[in-house]
């Protein structure tokens, strides 16, 4: 950031605008390499499908579902791009940054994109009546977690823009700024209801300002974002009722719960040069639940 303003003032013209001057070929991944934590199923899941068919290498990244071993082979088949899983404890710096150092190695060098899907849910509902261990677990998982991926990621997105090469000293073909991407939540924004969850909602209100101020951080080297889902059909939300998932839809203006697929884009949108200029955003996809 140093070299990115002087005097309080930001450096003119200290980023660049991509060369292409068609819009379809911002949305190419290909060559590059992105990892995606908490992506053994649901809306991870679909962000490494969505990558790869965009022509990236994808490092997945899971806790204890195994199928993500299953899940990668499938990607790297269908798309023909390199896929691994990762068990990796988001919870732990030391664990995160040797899995991100070790990814980069395995996956040409590099790395382009980061995506900290991570996230656990509060279930206990009012505060009050919650477990204070709960309430640990989720702020180490949603915001500690998203905090040591970021650390991680940035000290390589700031080393290529500087040297120019992959790990390994060779040329850096293709890399302009690196791409971390959080999923945040509608609930940074609002207070749901009739489910009650202080500490989720607290937890990614603080993934939400935490991109933001990473993205005026590294300016020079990254873009940071965030995107925040409503209501997605994914396991995340079978402990709810099916009577508090109606009212979720009573509230919700498209009247439905969105499908994984229906985040592919957005994700999609962030990683790639189609958002150059770009940084410091939240990205709500609801289905309208935040305008009213």
């Amino acid at each position: 950031m140093a070299e990115d303003m002087k005097d309080g003032k930001f450096v003119h013209n200290n980023t660049e605008p991509p060369k292409a001057d068609r819009v379809l070929p911002l949305f190419s991944l290909k060559g590059k390499t992105a990892i995606v934590s908490g992506a053994a199923a649901g809306i991870g899941l679909a962000i490494a499908e969505g990558f790869a068919e965009a022509g990236a290498n994808v490092a997945i990244w899971y806790n204890s579902n195994k199928k993500a071993v299953e899940r990668a082979a499938e990607i790297e088949k269908t798309y023909g791009v390199k896929c691994k899983a990762y068990p990796v404890n988001v919870t732990s710096c030391e664990a995160v940054e040797k899995a991100v150092n070790q990814i980069v190695a395995e996956f040409n060098g590099r790395l382009d994109i980061f995506v900290a899907n991570s996230g656990i849910t509060w279930e206990e509902g009012p505060m009050l009546d919650g477990n204070p261990e709960t309430y640990k677990r989720v702020i180490n998982t949603n915001v500690d977690g998203t905090f040591y991926s970021a650390r991680a990621a940035g000290l390589h997105f700031r080393r290529q823009k500087r040297e120019g090469t992959t790990v390994d000293g060779r040329p850096l073909e293709n890399f302009s700024q690196g791409s971390f991407i959080a999923t945040a939540s509608m609930s940074g924004h609002i207070a749901n209801i009739p489910q009650l969850q202080a500490a989720y909602n607290a937890s990614k209100a603080a993934v939400i300002h935490l991109c933001k101020s990473l993205a005026i951080e590294w300016v020079g080297f990254a873009r940071v974002n965030s995107i925040s889902p409503g209501y997605i059909k994914t396991e995340i939300s079978n402990f709810c009722s099916p009577e508090i998932k109606n009212t979720w839809r009573d509230k919700i203006p498209m009247g439905r719960e969105g499908e994984t697929n229906e985040l592919k884009g957005a994700y999609l949108y962030l990683a790639s040069d189609a958002s150059s200029y770009t940084t410091g955003t939240d990205l709500i996809v609801d289905g309208g639940y935040c305008a009213p």
